[in-house]
């Protein structure tokens, strides 16, 4: 992709490892990011700038208020965790509005996600999750897991048909 894309955005990324808000804000150099540590400065910083992408951790922040709020601003939101891969964080981010969701071991994948997320207008990247980190999910979730509910085959059934 055109590494162009990012240049100058504003983004927002709240985790509470600091070494995680480093790789990002390093993925991201061309990028105007601001970090926060903890869910009190997370909620000020959405409250008080107009974001391209937010980037938030599930735990350790309150992540999914802070998904409520970043989505009610109109905010594209990547939900980006270590701890909480599961089908059940997968699911309430989707339904929460976030954009994606991506575990921490693909922090490498970042900057090409948030670039589709730009160029889409803030749309959603699911689509590309899914192909992209099929066995993955395969893997930590079980070989079946989009059979086991229903949420999940439909979402993904809609993706498809929305192409």
């Amino acid at each position: 992709m055109d590494s162009d894309i990012l240049k100058g955005k504003l983004i927002l990324v709240v985790d509470d490892e600091q070494d995680v808000v480093d790789t990002v804000t390093e993925i991201l150099s061309d990028c105007i990011v601001h970090q926060a540590s903890d869910f009190d400065s997370g909620i000020q910083y959405i409250l008080s700038y107009t974001y391209d992408v937010v980037v938030l951790d599930i735990m350790g922040v309150n992540g999914f208020e802070l998904l409520k709020a970043a989505v009610k601003r109109g905010f594209p939101t990547v939900m980006l965790t270590a701890h909480a891969i599961t089908p059940e964080a997968l699911k309430k981010s989707m339904k929460l509005g976030a954009v994606t969701f991506l575990p921490k071991e693909m922090l490498p994948n970042l900057k090409e996600f948030l670039e589709d997320i730009v160029l889409g207008g803030g749309k959603q990247a699911w689509r590309k999750l899914f192909d992209k980190f099929e066995s993955y999910l395969n893997k930590h979730f079980g070989p079946d897991w989009k059979l086991k509910d229903r949420y999940f085959s439909e979402f993904i059934e809609s993706l498809s048909k929305n192409q």
